[in-house]
């Protein structure tokens, strides 16, 4: 035990001496060519405008702080956006590849041996290629449906005007994914007392969905829209996706799907034939078996590896710099432009992504205990 505690001792001392070097060698090189270090640049005027801020507003006068808090806000909405179309996506090709439909299952398999062996950034480029170049001007926009228009500034959406009863509407839906989850585990609770068999899904989806519903029909059902219209040489009102978010979106949600296809086909045949018998020995059609039977068991095998698809995709959108889109990485690579402080910057965007990856992690560890196996250890 004390060999065991000297060693570690050791290994720990080597490792801060490593460290301490680089530490002090890098401040005395810094100081040799009178480069300026520390964090106090975040607190000067940037100089600089940032194309797209959706959540934080900035102007060229705001600080850099802020400037990396845009881009922060920018990759998170990449990312989980990212994330939820990945899956839902990945889902359904995994699925797609089991079916006993030929073609679908062949199709499903082409779309993940294609998407998996293009590199991302490629399929980047030719996303962005799709959507800034051969997609036509503002004045001859596409417009697939009524109120939508598809043009190389970006795709124009009609939204609903601000209204007060939004607000409430958001209060009421937290609500009720709060009473949906007090519902599942009053149902799960009483399954396993008394056998009996819980509600549907429907109640969960009434609670969370009727509950704003009714908000939003109690308030007068204020329903107008703003919808984009040409004015001069681009579209005005409405929301805008640009083609930079539009492409990173596309290439890192269809990018991904291909191996959240392959994690969740391989989750489905890892459960055990039997329980396809069993379920078919019960009447059970083969959907209803797929959605009780097989995925609650093969999820447990999905969510680990999905994980990491999950980190990849978040770890991936900082190739955003290729396309222009104003992420953290790409803000950060304009401040260490005009500062100088490349060590400060590199720093950030290292613990940022740290972090991010981190929460990641730990939030799917705590959702894969939850679906794990009772008791399988023992």
């Amino acid at each position: 035990m004390n060999r065991r505690l000297a060693y570690q001792a050791g290994l720990l001392a080597a490792a801060g001496l490593v460290l301490w070097f680089f530490v002090s060698n890098t401040a005395r090189n810094l100081e040799a060519l009178r480069v300026a270090s520390g964090f106090g640049f975040l607190g000067r005027e940037a100089g600089f405008e940032i194309g797209e801020t959706t959540f934080i507003a900035f102007s060229a006068a705001d600080t850099y702080l802020r400037a990396f808090g845009v881009g922060l806000a920018n990759t998170f909405r990449v990312a989980l956006l990212g994330i939820v179309v990945a899956t839902v996506l990945g889902t359904l090709i995994g699925l797609g590849r089991l079916s006993s439909n030929w073609l679908v299952a062949r199709l499903a398999a082409l779309y993940v041996e294609v998407m998996r062996n293009i590199p991302l950034l490629v399929q980047l480029f030719f996303w962005y290629a799709i959507i800034a170049e051969n997609l036509p001007g503002p004045r001859e926009a596409l417009s697939p449906l009524a109120g939508v228009f598809l043009s190389n500034r970006g795709i124009a959406l009609p939204v609903p005007a601000p209204h007060p009863a939004y607000g409430w509407m958001l209060a009421a839906l937290l609500a009720g994914v709060v009473a949906a989850i007090l519902v599942a585990r009053w149902a799960r609770a009483r399954q396993a007392a008394t056998g009996a068999p819980p509600p549907g899904a429907w109640l969960g989806f009434a609670l969370v969905l009727g509950t704003p519903l009714a908000v939003f029909l109690a308030s007068g059902a204020p329903l107008a829209w703003d919808r984009p219209e040409l004015a001069g040489f681009n579209f005005q009102g409405g929301a805008t996706l640009t083609p930079e978010f539009a492409a990173l979106l596309t290439g890192l949600a269809t990018y991904t799907a291909a191996f959240v296809a392959e994690i969740v086909r391989a989750g489905v045949l890892a459960v055990d034939k039997g329980q396809f018998e069993a379920a078919d020995s019960l009447g059970l059609p083969r959907r209803r078996a797929m959605q009780l039977v097989i995925l609650p068991q093969a999820l447990r095998l999905i969510v680990p590896p999905m994980t990491s698809q999950y980190l990849n995709l978040t770890k991936n959108s900082s190739l955003a710099v290729a396309i222009g889109y104003p992420d953290l990485v790409s803000i950060a690579n304009t401040t260490m432009n005009q500062t100088g402080q490349a060590i400060e910057g590199i720093a950030i965007i290292m613990l940022v992504y740290l972090t991010i990856s981190l929460s990641i992690s730990a939030f799917m560890n705590w959702y894969n205990r939850r679906v794990a196996l009772r008791g399988a250890s023992r």
